[in-house]
């Protein structure tokens, strides 16, 4: 019987050692882990703002300061990698360069094409012939209208001769006719002769300022036939020729409507466009600071001619004009540039933290 309490007893009792055991193998409570895990993400949060750029020039343009965990005073820390100094104020824009004066030369008639008196790459003056059409029509008209004028100079010489002897006649007819020597008859047909070679040598006259018309008409015609340079200039593009027809207006074929194209040098500049909500900070005669892409290098100063008062809707855009304060060969037309204006040239002025693209 006391052997069975005992036994019994025994059953009952708790066993520490297995316990230990179970919670030795895993078996803690889950929430310790997630607690951690969420710590450790808050942490990572934490490190992950303070790092970036945009926080430090939040805080000011100084150098971040972190504080020691042992002795809590503030240590400053190195400046970050990689965070250039940006020019303040600066606005820039990107365009082209432009002639304000070009012009494809053509002519004023239908023509064919003798002869081309240019090359690409040839500076040309105001006035230059360029090229010659077959002119043998306009010649021969020319000299016919010439011709007309020297037969009404010479119709009008033989009038003014008959004139002067019938004016001669009428004088001692009037003389005669004072003396009862000459008849009323004849003294009348004296003056009507008068009258009549009078009004012979206005129409002679009339006639030959007709001829000479026609002759500067036919002179004029024939000029046309030598196409001119209309300003001074370099040619940069030749299009027609010998042989070919030209013509001043397209008429399908193979006809073409120009020589040659010119472009006035001295009336290059540049445009750009600037978006419309920094076109505020320019101002016309305002400095700028243009370097072509072709020459990275070469720094040209400029300033400013022109804003165009109408803006892109497309774009947003406003047009500016920039004229070079320095002519160079080396600038030619449609090259890309980009440009800087000064912050002298900024009516509004910009940030001291702070710079804008232009487009």
């Amino acid at each position: 019987m006391t052997e069975e309490k005992t036994k019994l007893l025994r059953s009952l009792a708790i066993d520490r050692g297995a316990g230990e055991a179970a919670r030795s193998s895993g078996t803690r409570p889950r929430w310790l882990l997630v607690a951690g895990v969420g710590m450790v993400v808050v942490a990572a949060a934490l490190v992950a703002v303070l790092g970036l750029p945009e926080f430090h020039g939040l805080r000011g343009t100084e150098p971040a300061v972190a504080q020691s965990p042992v002795t809590g005073s503030q240590q400053p820390q190195p400046p970050q990698q990689g965070m250039a100094k940006k020019d303040a104020g600066a606005l820039a824009a990107s365009g082209y360069v432009v002639a304000r004066r070009k012009a494809t030369v053509a002519a004023e008639i239908t023509g064919k094409v003798v002869e081309v008196l240019i090359e690409e790459g040839m500076t040309v003056t105001e006035g230059q012939v360029v090229a010659r059409l077959d002119s043998v029509l306009a010649e021969s008209d020319l000299a016919l209208a010439r011709s007309r004028v020297e037969s009404a100079d010479a119709a009008i010489g033989a009038v003014t001769a008959d004139l002067q002897d019938a004016t001669r006649i009428l004088s001692r007819v009037q003389t005669l006719a004072q003396k009862n020597f000459a008849t009323d008859a004849d003294h009348t047909k004296a003056q009507a002769r008068v009258g009549v070679l009078t009004a012979q040598l206005r129409q002679a006259q009339s006639q030959r300022d007709s001829a000479r018309l026609d002759a500067e008409r036919s002179a004029s015609v024939l000029d046309k036939y030598r196409i001119r340079a209309p300003f001074s200039g370099v040619v940069i593009e030749r299009s027609a020729q010998p042989g070919e027809m030209i013509s001043p207006m397209s008429v399908g074929g193979f006809t073409r409507t120009g020589i040659c194209t010119i472009v006035d040098m001295d009336s290059i500049e540049v445009e750009v466009d600037v978006n419309e909500a920094f076109i505020g900070r320019v101002v016309a005669g305002g400095k700028v600071n243009a370097v072509l892409d072709a020459y990275p290098d070469w720094s040209i100063p400029a300033s400013v001619i022109a804003i165009v008062p109408t803006a892109n809707r497309e774009k947003a855009t406003v047009k500016v004009r920039i004229r070079f304060e320095q002519k160079d060969p080396r600038i030619l037309p449609d090259m890309a540039v980009k440009v800087t204006f000064m912050r002298e040239a900024n009516a509004g002025g910009l940030p001291p933290n702070a710079t804008a693209s232009a487009n």
